[in-house]
């Protein structure tokens, strides 16, 4: 399947309405005390699909073997559905990043992967893909039992990406090379491109395998090793992927996978002195502290993909019915737990009204439940401590004067579900227009002109992404050189694929993820300057 198919899905699917509501409305409530609107689901008494896939993997890879942590030490990786422990995993430590640092750098110094021939390296690098492929369904199973997120949105869309992503940068391994440079003199000048050596990679919860190839794509194709911690919450799939790339025949040392915990293993990763690069995705916050520890250990380069407010513009001309939709997937997708989440909904005074009686309406029919089951719309939140602090955000939003259309509450009586939840009468000094909730919390705002979305859109520390709704050219293309973000996307949002680049402008950011751009990331250039004696030509 091609990637473009790939990007239409991921816009498109998971948005359309379900045929039979999960929720009944009390009516329309404010701040000021109209009521609250209260939902009925079958979360609070539904019997919980038993997920049909055993948990074998929850060492650490390390050398290309699977071995317990230095001090013994495991943790317990929960199902957000319930709270309940699926598994122990492997805590590892410093010691464990030694040792798994040690093994990458011995197949970087003395192992055939940097040495082998681009063709050999993108030969197994297509095999990964292909064994990813075949193990889909495991691989979803294991992303959505640990994750929350919709078997559907794991099996039908994020694991094809996955498998397109490693094949794109499979393709890219033997089509990397330097050039050749005219120099005043008898001189003759070539760049070489090399790979940069050991690189750590941090990985997030809310997309734990997309974000593991995006990692390790580029990091691969360019000859590196890696040492990928994987995020405390979501370990599972990303130790079943690297067992399966031992499979595709992957040498040893090549990639290790360490879980743990960010104060002890990631901030041991950051600070370790034989890594050479270092690549982020997470909070801003977080990333400033990896920032911080790069720079006071060997000034390793770091690529960080970080956190977002994203601007969604609905000017007065756009086709309000497509805008609410998009704009209804550009927020609560993956249950709101998107760094690109279009959480600023600006909607022009014209067709303000108009949009949140439809954005409340959809938010109503949206389906809250097991993410294994087919018709649902909304999983569980990751856990207890993101749970908690959405529903903060939430009564900040009510206690702030923002009027509450519907949601706003607990769903159910067990595991992480969150109402989905619409606010208007936003505006831009409330925290919940200027923080990142993480959640289904929809804010929308209200604005007049084109000049006045523009300031008021690029008012906040972050520059991410941005959408664009309208049906003139003029103003999309107005807005788009306008806006300070990394991705804007216009009539639609949350368009991926593996070659479009991602990453931010200001606190969002630095570097960028996927397409040819990534490459620099793991590359360093060299110049080879030779002096000629009676060239024939210069």
């Amino acid at each position: 399947m091609a990637a473009r198919r790939f990007s239409s899905l991921l816009s498109r699917s998971l948005v359309s309405s379900s045929s039979s509501s999960s929720f009944s409305s009390l009516g329309r409530n404010s701040s000021r005390a109209r009521g609250i609107c209260r939902f009925s689901t079958a979360v609070a008494t539904e019997t919980l699909i038993a997920p049909n896939v055993k948990v074998d993997h929850t060492q650490l890879l390390i050398d290309g073997k699977f071995v317990d942590a230095a001090s013994g030490k495991t943790f317990p990786t929960l199902d957000p559905r319930t709270g309940e422990v699926i598994a122990h995993v492997a805590e590892g430590d410093k010691e464990d990043i030694n040792r798994a640092v040690a093994a990458a750098r011995k197949a970087f110094d003395e192992g055939p992967w940097p040495k082998m021939t681009a063709y050999e390296r993108s030969c197994i690098m297509f095999r990964m893909a292909d064994i990813i492929e075949k193990n889909i369904t495991e691989l979803a199973t294991l992303e959505t039992w640990d994750n929350g997120k919709l078997y559907a949105q794991a099996a039908e869309i994020e694991l094809p990406m996955i498998v397109r992503i490693i094949r794109y940068y499979a393709g890219w391994a033997d089509k990397i090379h330097g050039l050749t440079v005219p120099a005043d003199g008898p001189y003759h000048v070539q760049t070489l491109h090399e790979p940069i050596g050991v690189a750590g990679q941090i990985i997030p919860w809310n997309f734990p395998l997309l974000m593991f190839a995006w990692k390790i794509g580029p990091a691969l194709a360019t000859g590196n090793t890696v040492v990928l911690k994987t995020a405390e919450q979501t370990p599972l799939s990303a130790i079943f992927a690297a067992k399966l790339f031992l499979e595709a025949g992957l040498p040893p040392g090549v990639l290790n996978v360490i879980s743990g915990y960010g104060p002890t293993a990631g901030a041991a990763l950051a600070r370790h002195m034989d890594v050479d690069k270092l690549a982020f995705t997470g909070s801003t916050s977080t990333g400033k502290m990896i920032l911080e520890m790069a720079s006071k250990s060997n000034l390793k380069p770091v690529t960080l993909e970080l956190g977002g407010k994203s601007p969604f513009i609905i000017c007065e001309d756009a086709d309000i019915d497509h805008a609410v939709e998009q704009a209804h997937f550009a927020l609560f997708f993956n249950q709101g737990q998107c760094c690109c989440a279009g959480s600023r909904t600006f909607v022009h005074e014209s067709v303000y009204d108009e949009f949140v009686e439809k954005a409340k309406a959809r938010a109503l029919k949206r389906v809250i439940g097991d993410p294994f089951k087919a018709g649902v719309e909304q999983g569980p939140q990751i856990d207890s401590e993101q749970y908690e602090k959405i529903l903060k955000y939430i009564k900040s939003g009510v206690e702030s004067g923002a009027t509450l259309e519907t949601g706003g509450g607990k769903c159910g009586i067990k595991g992480y579900y969150i109402q989905p939840t619409v606010f208007s009468n936003v505006q831009d000094d409330m925290l919940i227009a200027k923080e990142e909730i993480f959640g289904p919390v929809q804010s929308i705002l209200k604005f007049k002109d084109i000049n006045e979305v523009i300031k008021r859109a690029n008012n906040s520390h972050y520059g991410l992404a941005a959408g664009v709704f309208t049906r003139s050219i003029d103003t999309a293309n107005t807005l788009s050189r306008a806006l300070k973000a990394g991705t804007v996307w216009v009539n639609c949002f949350d368009v991926f694929d593996a070659a479009i680049p991602f990453g931010g402008y200001k606190m969002s950011g630095q570097g960028r993820e996927k397409g040819i751009y990534s490459l620099s990331n793991y590359l360093q250039v060299k110049a080879v300057v030779t002096a000629l004696k009676n060239p024939a030509w210069l």
